[in-house]
């Protein structure tokens, strides 16, 4: 069988990016909708490492290869770290980010500049062949903005200011996102322990850890 990774995502966006970051791996990194595989996956967890696992585990026994997914979110101190766990959900899955947006800049209105700060987390879950699941965690620390501002991301990336660079990582280039960024961060510390295994020849998965 073709060696390939399978990135347990539908989101365009995301995928972007993770080709990027794993361009030089040297194999195939394919969606759910280009692996042929359709899941609805109920992610109840209450850790971003609980629910990565969870979407991981549920796509390997589909998929036939090595597969990775993640879970990734953006924690704001002064709302207790929400929308945390629930940012995809927040407000509603089918609701716009425009609107989660200003919502959120509705919210932070009154909050002076040093109690916006805020990070997003992203926790890279693993299903390998020798049956284990490996996690990689990775965080990127900014500050919620005053505006959307940016095209270049997407979800909360047009609130999320980044200090050092005076604008939002909607307004980065995408390879500077990728260098710096929550998931860029866990991708690589993951491709590192992939190559570690990559080489061993593919067995059939006997993943108790997804059992």
């Amino acid at each position: 069988m073709e060696k390939r990774i399978v990135f347990a995502t539908g989101n365009e966006g995301k995928m972007r990016e993770v080709r990027m970051i794993l361009r030089d791996f040297g194999v195939p990194v394919l969606s759910l909708r280009e692996a042929g595989i359709r899941a609805d996956i109920e992610e109840n967890g209450t850790t971003f490492e609980e629910n990565a696992r969870i979407k991981v585990c549920a796509i390997e026994r589909r998929a036939g290869q090595i597969v990775l997914a993640d879970d990734s979110g953006l924690e704001i101190d002064c709302l207790n770290k929400e929308p945390g766990v629930y940012s995809s959900r927040y407000m509603g899955e089918e609701t716009s980010y425009d609107i989660k947006n200003k919502k959120i800049l509705e919210r932070l209105a009154d909050v002076p500049e040093d109690k916006r700060t805020a990070r997003f987390v992203c926790v890279i879950a693993a299903a390998l062949p020798d049956g284990r699941v490996l996690t990689a965690r990775g965080a990127m620390e900014g500050r919620i903005g005053y505006e959307i501002a940016g095209e270049n991301g997407f979800g909360y990336d047009p609130i999320f200011y980044l200090p050092q660079y005076g604008c939002t990582s909607a307004q980065i280039s995408p390879e500077l996102k990728n260098q710096i960024s929550h998931r860029g961060i866990a991708l690589r510390v993951m491709k590192e322990e992939l190559k570690k295994i990559w080489d061993k020849e593919n067995c059939f998965y006997e993943n108790t850890d997804c059992q």
